[in-house]
């Protein structure tokens, strides 16, 4: 079985990377926002898709930036392979979320939706100069990552 999950960068002008903390079934994760591919939908759909539901942010997928090409079994099921697409993403509107000071600082209501739903996230800017893999948790993430930081080190 194959899982396929979408990401956005939505880097700032300001050289900003914008990233989710969550904490599902009792771990804490710092990855891209994004999603799973739904049914039916594209990839750049499924991203607008995940932007609204997550941030209530309308955004415009730009252009590709990787696709998994390793194998990268599920954290949450050893039956299903991940394979990841991420595109840059640039935002239509004000960020209108709460952007976090520190990593996994949910508030109360966010907490709520955990005990409820089994997981929550919240949003957070990371500058570029103290971006890399070590600020992501997932594999795949971290190759993003190192991808975003080589390209930032020779603009």
């Amino acid at each position: 079985m194959f899982t396929i999950r979408v990401y956005g960068l939505l880097i700032t002008d300001d050289n900003n990377v914008l990233v989710s903390d969550e904490f599902i079934r009792g771990n804490y994760y710092t990855k891209f926002p994004g999603g799973g591919l739904e049914f039916g939908e594209g990839t750049r759909d499924c991203l607008v898709r995940e932007f609204m539901e997550e941030m209530n942010l309308q955004v415009k997928i730009g252009e590709h930036l990787y696709t998994t090409d390793f194998f990268q079994m599920s954290a949450f099921d050893p039956s299903h392979q991940i394979v990841s697409i991420y595109y840059r993403v640039y935002p239509l509107e004000e960020i209108k979320v709460p952007l976090r000071e520190k990593e996994f600082d949910f508030d109360e209501n966010q907490m709520a939706v955990y005990h409820k739903t089994g997981e929550t996230e919240t949003f957070r800017m990371i500058h570029l100069d103290n971006f890399g893999e070590h600020a992501v948790t997932l594999p795949i993430d971290k190759v993003v990552a190192d991808i975003i930081k080589q390209s930032a080190s020779q603009s």
